[in-house]
């Protein structure tokens, strides 16, 4: 067990949420009423499939001001930071993304319904739209609202370990897994992948204006 990565999943938990918006509950709600309240591999999937998609559409609005605002160099400079973290962020999503699917398979864990193409077409068109929108309106909402996200992901993974004690006793043989982290364990895994939650929640507040909410 790496211990760092244990006293950061305890500081989660004593962490209490963040106050969150009544568009955030709205959503949270959505996902249990589709995946069902309990957390499992599948659905922390699901989430995983959704949790990429803002940093792709504030990337899409960021390049659409740039081609009318080109001129100005504090802008452009602004832009191009967040749009290297976006990237950035997009490719640590899609490898949480890849790292359930592989422990779904060796745990045999076939995708349920709603993780069936039509459902998973419809979830993410709809977060799409929604996103692109959000960022259209208000740049610095959208940061917020994946704020909250980032924050009740990291939540969810916090609990998700304390509720499999077995991961700890689960050695990490997986080539895939171990290029996203050289582990031992797959509480590890999930361990650190709520700590990327984490991160994710830094920038979006730091980038919403409101750095003083970034947790250490």
């Amino acid at each position: 067990m790496n211990l760092e990565l244990k006293n950061e999943q305890q500081a989660t938990l004593a962490r209490a949420h963040g106050k969150y918006s009544m568009t955030a509950k709205l959503f949270f709600l959505s996902m249990n009423l589709l995946a069902g309240s309990k957390t499992t591999l599948a659905k922390a999937k699901l989430i995983e499939m959704m949790a990429g998609i803002p940093y792709r559409a504030w990337e899409f609005h960021l390049y659409r001001r740039l081609t009318r605002r080109y001129r100005l160099h504090a802008t452009v400079q602004k832009a191009q930071e967040i749009i290297a973290w976006s990237r950035a962020a997009q490719d640590n999503e899609l490898w949480h993304l890849r790292i359930l699917h592989e422990k779904m398979k060796e745990d045999d864990c076939p995708d349920p319904w709603y993780l069936s193409a039509p459902i998973t077409f419809l979830a993410t068109g709809f977060y799409g739209l929604f996103s692109r929108l959000l960022a259209r309106i208000s740049l610095r909402r959208a940061f917020l609202f994946n704020a909250e996200f980032e924050d009740h992901a990291e939540h969810v993974y916090a609990r998700f370990v304390q509720e499999h004690p077995e991961w700890e006793r689960q050695p990490l043989g997986n080539e895939l897994v171990k290029a996203y982290a050289d582990l031992k364990n797959w509480a590890d895994v999930f361990r650190r992948i709520g700590l990327d939650e984490r991160g994710h929640m830094n920038h979006s507040f730091i980038f919403g204006g409101q750095a003083q909410r970034a947790v250490e």
